[in-house]
């Protein structure tokens, strides 16, 4: 139903259509679906922090990885046009300057549970008083079961082992000033921080580099779950001194559902005898991989923490996905984050205002990337995800029991989005009586 509210609203949909012209972004370069409901062709698809948008070029680039197949059967592994053998080296460049890395420092391989895990293995090595691992309250619970079942690998109570830093009373989000006191105070029991860049719940950037520098003065190993940042906002993994970091690529990467994700590992940390490694084929120098010689000679970069010979059409569509972030480029993206962004909060705050409706994530643009996370106050997240979808065709992201996601992607998300977004929330979710 229109309301005095949604007319004085509908002037700004030209302002909308008006700052896409000017800022246009690159929508025409990914597959939108159809809307589900509502009176436009294409969805407003703000789901981006949870399953990207697929890249027009990823399936024609992933139909010739599969034709290599089919014409050349094994001797595709050295005679493929893009060769199976050295594949996962065509994704080393582009995702090392995608989280600002230097290219001995990333790899492409598995999930990004599974890489938490390998590196755990090496990085977590509780000793003495130094046992207790470091994460938010509001991890993602895949996190979460990882370390306390690290805990356990290692006979400690994952109860006691586990610290979870909570935000204050009252608030939405950790502040990195009681992180800091936290590891000033107890950083003699910590053996390893980590926590995630953006948080997935409230969208909150946390300070990577202040964060990493006060974890390593207490002695402790720092990694980040990179989930929800790379790609969504500029990293500088080298030279903040991070240990280590894993991220997935199906979100703002684009590289399609489970698909691979990327791991960092310092080059301070490459090539050390000391540290423990799961090690498989894949593992040891690609020079000596075909001598079939017994013991493992891994090389001093990260690709010593791949397992198994790589996916090469599950490696096509993030390799596809790198190569536009390369040449689009992190800042440009970044600039249109925060005006996208920025534009999508000041339509929410005039909405929300009077409605059972609260914005959790931080205000200031260098504490978020481009997710806004909406607290709603009474039903149900999924109930009015469900409703913005099939009566309005905006694709947003529940976290049950109360908060919807927003995520204005820069790649492709539009001005004309947000204000469907905000036009959807104001016919959607009704004034108090």
């Amino acid at each position: 139903m229109d309301t005095p509210e949604r007319d004085a609203m509908r002037p700004s949909e030209q302002e909308a259509h008006r700052l896409d012209q000017a800022d246009p972004g690159h929508r025409h370069l990914f597959h939108v679906p159809p809307a589900d409901g509502g009176r436009y062709p294409q969805a407003a698809y703000l789901a981006g922090n949870s399953l990207g948008l697929q890249p027009r070029a990823t399936r024609d680039e992933l139909l010739a990885d599969l034709d290599a197949w089919g014409r050349l059967g094994v001797e595709g592994h050295l005679e493929a046009d893009r060769p199976w053998l050295p594949y996962h080296e065509l994704l080393t460049g582009p995702v090392a300057r995608l989280v600002g890395a230097r290219p001995a420092e990333a790899v492409v391989m598995n999930s990004l549970t599974v890489n938490l895990h390998l590196l755990m293995v090496g990085f977590y090595r509780p000793a003495g008083q130094r046992t207790r691992i470091v994460i938010e309250d509001s991890a993602f619970p895949s996190d979460s079961y990882a370390v306390r079942s690290q805990a356990r690998l290692h006979g400690l109570d994952p109860d006691a082992t586990v610290v979870r830093l909570r935000p204050r009373d009252g608030e939405d989000t950790l502040r990195t000033a009681d992180v800091l006191d936290f590891l000033a105070a107890e950083g003699d029991t910590v053996a390893l921080v980590l926590l995630g860049g953006v948080n997935y719940l409230t969208g909150e950037l946390m300070d990577i580099p202040a964060i990493t520098a006060a974890g390593r003065a207490a002695g402790a190993v720092v990694g980040w779950d990179l989930a929800h940042a790379a790609g969504n906002v500029p990293l500088a993994l080298h030279d903040w001194d991070v240990d280590f970091a894993a991220w997935c690529s199906y979100k703002y990467l684009n590289s399609g559902p489970g698909a691979l994700a990327g791991v960092f590992v310092h080059e301070r940390h490459l090539g050390r005898a000391d540290l423990i490694r799961f090690e498989g084929w894949w593992s040891t120098e690609a020079a000596t991989r075909f001598e079939m010689t017994p013991v493992s000679r891994p090389p001093a970069t990260a690709e010593a923490w791949q397992v198994s010979n790589p996916p090469i059409f599950a490696m096509g569509p993030v390799r596809t996905s790198l190569e536009l972030f390369d040449s689009v480029g992190m800042p440009a993206l970044r600039e249109r984050s925060v005006r996208l962004t920025g534009y999508l909060e000041r339509l929410l705050d005039e909405v929300t205002a009077g409605r059972p409706l609260r914005v959790v994530t931080p205000r200031d643009p260098e504490r978020r990337g481009c997710q806004l996370s909406v607290r709603i106050g009474g039903g149900s997240a999924g109930e009015l995800t469900k409703r913005l979808r099939h009566e309005h065709g905006v694709i947003a992201d529940a976290r049950e029991p109360d908060v919807v996601r927003f995520a204005p992607v820069p790649l492709y998300s539009t001005y004309h989005d947000c204000w469907r977004v905000a036009d959807a929330l104001a016919a959607t979710v009704e004034m108090p009586s």
